[in-house]
């Protein structure tokens, strides 16, 4: 995968590479055609052929050498020692590749000499330095902002793999603790030999199924979250015989909507755990669902013994990120109690994504 990707991004590199010096040899040709004779036209097609080739290897050099080695690494001083000493040695070996190798073949003048080459600072400059650094400038701009937007892509790639990552976390964090307290009500019954027993083992194995097959997948329909809260309060039901819990529910559905799977569960067991099951005198629950075209929301409360908060619990801390996850600040999460009365309320849109 790592190698495919390093090989995109090379051929990727290299058509831009060709389209960019290509053109931009190109663009100097056609300025110039019209200008100038037959004669005079094809030395200067050789003259610039020359430069162009120095350009890019000047171009390349100060990009991948100069800039990933020091500037990148915030040696500025020694980049711009090198920077200045590079642009003189290319444009030195430019001109010495001008005048004793390309020169020969269509002048037949006398050729200037290597100490003139050297020393002849203002000369190199406009000729030689000046147009390298012409060239480097657009490329190294261009690469610039080409890195950046691979960067950024990179960056929110990462991202959302983190968050994902952190999402299936928090799903194997609840996925436990759901057995964990539904296997202790069927032991309990099958130690009494209760005729619930079965029917107990069937609606935890529904919800088992929907945690393993739809707890994966990104949205869910709200009836389906429904039907596994109504086993879920079924089987937890079971552990207060003596009628000392009372669960309310009302639904209006008006419309399909859907939200990420496990997110209403995990607010009825907080309220369980919190409610019922730290309380040793009556304990009400109450569930609210509508759903219409625009949005979807879930209130559910309840009773708590004074000495018990929680509103920082783990499952309410991972409802938010849930929700952060999956509706970004598009969505309203409220959390309040009053009077020994827990209130939790989610406001989501009917279909986000």
């Amino acid at each position: 995968m790592m190698k495919t990707g390093i090989g995109i991004h090379f051929r990727q590199t290299l058509y831009f590479q060709l389209f960019f010096w290509v053109a931009l040899f190109l663009f100097g040709i056609a300025r110039s055609y019209g200008e100038y004779s037959d004669g005079i036209l094809k030395e200067l097609v050789i003259y610039n052929f020359c430069h162009w080739i120095f350009q890019i290897m000047g171009a390349n050099f100060i990009y991948y050498i100069l800039i990933r080695h020091f500037f990148d690494r915030k040696k500025y001083v020694e980049f711009s020692i090198a920077l200045m000493v590079s642009l003189y040695a290319i444009s030195v070996i430019n001109r010495i590749f001008i005048v004793y190798m390309a020169e020969p073949f269509f002048i037949n003048e006398t050729k200037d000499s290597l100490m003139s080459i050297f020393t002849d600072i203002r000369y190199l400059l406009l000729h030689y330095t000046f147009p390298i650094i012409s060239g480097a400038f657009i490329f190294i701009s261009i690469m610039f902002f080409i890195r950046y937007k691979d960067e950024k892509e990179n960056t929110m790639k990462l991202q959302k793999e983190k968050a994902e990552l952190e999402l299936k976390s928090l799903k194997s964090q609840l996925n436990p603790h759901f057995l964990f307290n539904t296997l202790n009500n069927i032991y309990s019954l099958s130690i009494t030999h209760s005729e619930k027993t079965s029917q107990s083992i069937s609606q935890l194995s529904d919800i088992l199924d929907y945690i393993l097959y739809k707890g994966p997948k990104k949205w869910v329909p709200i009836a389906d979250e429904l039907t596994i809260i109504d086993h879920y309060i079924a089987l937890e039901s079971l552990r207060y015989p003596d009628k000392r819990l009372k669960v309310t529910k009302h639904v209006n559905i008006k419309s399909s909507s859907s939200v990420p799977p496990l997110l209403y569960l995990t607010l009825v067991e907080n309220a369980f755990k919190h409610g019922a099951g730290k309380s040793s005198g009556p304990t009400e629950i109450k569930i609210t669902v509508e759903t219409n075209n625009k949005q979807s929301i879930f209130k559910i409360e309840n009773t708590f013994e004074s000495n018990d908060n929680n509103e920082k619990g783990i499952g309410l801390q991972n409802v938010r990120r849930q929700l952060q996850h999956h509706y970004q600040e598009h969505f309203i999460f409220n959390i309040s109690q009053e009077n020994n009365i827990f209130n939790v309320e989610i406001i989501t849109p009917a279909h986000y994504d």
